[in-house]
């Protein structure tokens, strides 16, 4: 039941993987999206205001191919092309919503993005996913808005900006897992992934502020206090939640070294990796990205 309480990076782009290897080459694979497109051309998040036209093309190519050399240590990395006119392409994690072989596709809120989904359509098709069923009336923004705990069968669910109040119980239909709904109450953490982050063995990396009291209870209910490592604002706002868990190692933006110590006292290599360019946007690591093995 729903519990309720890059045009330089043409050069440096590493060959797809053949369609065969997708999900058997490596324990995990990820998927990215060169910023060959990647402006602030619009405002749909508090992030972008301000930052119209603002970003330096070098240096988002530079930081995105490092934070895909890091993750390429421990995952396969898979390519989704970047598209004209569809700058936020490049945050895969709201592509879609993978488990096993099927994946729900986003349905955008904002006009801005909805240009994307046919493309995301078309690759998770090519690559031989089963693409389920969802009503175009209910909004919902894939990985963004939706992870999978790491340490039970739980799914978060995010509603409150992006995706619709009946989100999650229709993805508890759609998957057949438990899932857990969380309001979100602040702007700036628009997505889920922006705040909450799943830790392996079942941590919880989250900014605790960034929902209402009923949803911090219900986090507090399901997450024992030795397993959650809350976030104040100061790491919050450098997107530490919004950080991507592999093999042992977090990789993030940005945070400060008591958050880091916390990391390495509950057994994680933090791994920073600077994503100024994207932070405009209201992206960090996990908004650039897309686990595609989720069991």
């Amino acid at each position: 039941m729903t519990l309720s309480l890059e045009r330089d990076a043409q050069r440096t782009r590493p060959d797809p993987p053949a369609k065969q290897d997708m999900m058997t080459s490596a324990p995990q694979t990820i998927l990215m999206c060169p910023p060959d497109h990647f402006e602030i051309a619009y405002v749909i998040n508090p992030w972008m205001e301000g930052q119209f036209a603002n970003t330096d093309d070098g240096l988002a190519h530079r930081q995105w191919n490092d934070l895909r050399n890091a993750i390429a240590k421990h995952a396969q990395v898979a390519l989704e092309p970047p598209e004209r006119d569809l700058p936020d392409i490049v945050f895969t994690a709201n592509a879609g919503l993978v488990r096993g072989q099927r994946v729900i596709l986003s349905c955008f809120l904002s006009k801005e993005r909805q240009g994307e989904e046919k493309h995301n359509r078309a690759w998770f098709a090519a690559n031989g996913f089963e693409i389920l069923d969802w009503p175009q009336d209910i909004f919902f923004e894939g990985a963004g808005d939706a992870l999978f705990d790491r340490g039970q069968d739980l799914l978060w669910v995010g509603h409150g900006f992006r995706s619709d109040e009946a989100v999650p119980a229709l993805l508890e239909k759609r998957l057949g897992c438990k899932t857990a709904a969380l309001n979100l109450i602040d702007p700036r953490f628009y997505h889920l992934d922006t705040c909450l982050c799943p830790l392996a063995g079942g941590y919880l990396l989250y900014f605790p502020a960034a929902f209402d009291e009923k949803s911090r209870a219900l986090i507090e209910s399901l997450v024992p206090p030795e397993k959650r490592i809350a976030a104040d604002e100061e790491d919050a706002l450098k997107f530490c939640c919004n950080a991507v868990d592999l093999d042992g190692h977090v990789f993030l933006n940005d945070a400060s070294e008591a958050l880091r110590a916390r990391l390495r006292d509950a057994g994680f290599t933090p791994v920073i990796t600077p994503l100024s360019e994207f932070m405009k946007a209201g992206g960090g690591a996990k908004c650039l990205t897309l686990k595609l093995v989720e069991a």
